[in-house]
């Protein structure tokens, strides 16, 4: 289930959400030499990635910021870049660009010391904007819960898009991230669920103040947990289903 845009246009230019992808990119791109020299990749991670134990026996908590912008694969930067492209502009729509920057960032370290917390003793390099990523979506449920999104769902070979609200969508993955943390071995390497989790929530609760701000409960009232603004229209997408050929016998 992939989101590919939402119906919430923003009412600023996002320079700020554009910047991120801009550094991310550059930086995705810039690291992309090191990746044949193991030695070398090991000792970078270990400079810029977050280590849990490292961090909890004190060193490296500069790595909470920069382990933000480092990804692990094509797939992983296209991933995260794509949820930021949908979502990260409504929020620095309602926050302002500086403030939606210090949202990010303070969220984004927060994700990383969660997933320290919940593997103290792990010595896998992390990476990733997903914690930062994932309070953006936090944010954004709290603030337009009932905005379209649509997604593309893939089952084997068929695919179809579907128009669903907002909070569906960031729901089912927040329970994914709960519920695959609590089934992973918490110092293997993989998917960091708890700081995935860890950042909805906290991107929620950093989300608060702008919510009450804007009347908390009466914004919702008024909005109806609609964007406070005309929704976008598109027109049907449709993505042709693909059966598999059956040989009939004559």
């Amino acid at each position: 289930m992939f989101p590919i845009r939402d119906h919430n246009p923003s009412g600023r230019t996002p320079y700020v959400t554009y910047a991120l992808i801009v550094v991310n990119v550059v930086v995705f791109l810039a690291t992309l030499g090191i990746e044949q020299n193991s030695r070398a990749l090991m000792q970078f991670y270990f400079d810029w990635a977050i280590i849990p134990a490292r961090v909890e026996a004190g060193e490296g908590f500069y790595t909470l910021i920069t382990s933000m912008f480092l990804h692990a694969g094509f797939m992983h930067i296209a991933g995260n870049m794509l949820f930021l492209w949908i979502f990260g502009d409504n929020l620095e729509d309602i926050m302002g660009h500086v403030g939606f920057l210090i949202f990010y960032l303070l969220a984004g370290t927060g994700a990383g010391l969660v997933h320290v917390m919940m593997s103290p003793a792990s010595l896998v390099p992390t990476v990733g904007a997903s914690g930062a990523i994932a309070a953006v979506m936090g944010g954004y449920l709290l603030l337009f819960p009932k905005a379209k999104i649509d997604i593309l769902v893939i089952f084997i070979i068929f695919f179809k898009i579907f128009t669903i609200p907002a909070w569906i969508m960031l729901a089912i993955w927040f329970a994914i991230q709960f519920f695959g943390g609590l089934a992973a071995d918490p110092d293997a390497g993989g998917v960091a669920y708890w700081a995935h989790a860890g950042g909805f929530v906290l991107g929620a609760i950093l989300a608060l103040p702008v919510f009450l701000r804007r009347g908390g409960p009466a914004f919702w009232n008024r909005t109806h947990g609609l964007p406070p603004h005309p929704a976008a229209h598109y027109d049907p997408s449709r993505i042709p289903t693909v059966r598999r050929s059956v040989r009939r016998r004559r």
